[in-house]
């Protein structure tokens, strides 16, 4: 299994549910250039909802191509070196047509990323997600799968015998294992694809709560939700799963 098989599947042409269909469009899509300055605190004061229609918003832009690219001025960079204030941690895969600033048009400060090939959950991305969750007041974490991940259609190969992987390659093979074992088979190779994606994201995000008290507990006293949602690469759509 070479480098540019697992990670270098072309965009895809399934077409995704908008993350923000049937809502209003923003102001700042309507109009690239009118956007109110805010304090690098302003995500504090967000709930989980509320960090989730931000991150919807910014992903209405790219998807429109408004992108207001907001939070790159040198100002603003300055405003940060005494600390963060991100409202959302992005769990998403290594793939590199994947960034999720620029996929939900935010900047600098704004989004506590951590990205692993296929999403893969290991103890030091679980501590990085506690840490933006307990010492950052984070109150949304977001499992970002994406159309034709490499790493998962390496896992579906190896799981029908159809390829090997060696090194630490492996470790994200048996990783993602599970999700594309309890994923319901069909005959169709794309189909079985984008639902052994989605199902990575959901299991990841469930996996996170199972493994870590911080997170039970901030969800059941904190008010934190744990989401899985998937991108399309040929839209630029995310759509929330759960």
């Amino acid at each position: 299994m070479t480098r540019r098989r697992l990670f270098g599947i072309t965009a895809g042409t399934a077409a995704g549910t908008f993350i923000a269909a049937g809502a209003p469009t923003p102001a700042s899509a309507q109009s690239p250039t009118r956007r109110s300055p805010v304090g690098p605190r302003e995500a504090t004061s967000l709930d989980a909802e509320g960090a989730w229609r931000k991150l919807a918003e910014g992903n209405h832009r790219f998807v429109t191509g408004h992108q207001t690219h907001p939070h790159e001025s040198l100002r603003w960079r300055d405003s940060l070196v005494e600390g963060q204030h991100p409202f959302a941690v992005i769990l998403g895969c290594a793939d590199s047509r994947v960034p999720p600033e620029l996929v939900f048009d935010h900047g600098l400060g704004d989004l506590f990323t951590i990205r692993t090939a296929g999403e893969v959950l290991d103890n030091s991305v679980l501590g990085s997600i506690e840490y933006g969750v307990e010492h950052l007041g984070i109150p949304l974490v977001v499992v970002l799968g994406h159309a034709k991940c490499g790493a998962v259609s390496a896992t579906v190969d190896v799981v029908r015998g159809r390829a090997q992987v060696s090194g630490d390659v492996s470790v994200l093979v048996r990783s993602i294992e599970p999700a594309v074992l309890s994923t319901p088979p069909d005959a169709d190779e794309a189909r079985f694809l984008a639902a052994a994606v989605d199902n990575q994201a959901r299991r990841v995000a469930s996996l996170m709560q199972e493994r870590s008290v911080t997170l039970r507990t901030a969800v059941a006293h904190h008010g934190l939700k744990i989401v899985a949602a998937s991108y399309q690469l040929d839209t630029g759509a995310v759509t929330r799963l759960t």
